[in-house]
């Protein structure tokens, strides 16, 4: 039986990208479709709910840090990764405009 295809909970950009200088040379491998990792940021000085976004998984060496989910959008998904949901995210698109890498992604809730 194929799995089922997760619930979109969230469509949002990643904020923080023009801050993530080692971005431009490694935005290349990053491909419209693949999983991304989301990783609770409880004890942030700037955002109470912050949650970065990852390009792979957490033993990945090849893994970057994209940016942050964006502030006014992210308790929801901060409230399920610290109540021990599954999250994931998919990255739905990708381009630049003028210095800045626009990366729009849809956070994932598995579904059984």
């Amino acid at each position: 039986m194929k799995p089922a295809t997760p619930l979109v909970l969230l469509e949002c950009l990643v904020a923080g990208t023009s801050h993530r200088p080692e971005l431009p040379k490694q935005e290349k491998s990053l491909k419209v479709g693949q999983m991304l990792r989301l990783e609770r940021e409880a004890d942030s000085k700037y955002d109470d709910w912050a949650v970065k976004v990852h390009s792979g998984a957490a033993d990945d060496k090849a893994s970057i840090w994209l940016g942050y989910l964006p502030e006014i959008r992210n308790e929801t998904v901060a409230r399920l990764l610290d109540a021990g949901y599954p999250l994931t995210a998919r990255l739905a698109h990708k381009a630049w405009e003028d210095d800045w890498l626009h990366l729009e992604i849809e956070v994932l809730l598995p579904r059984e």
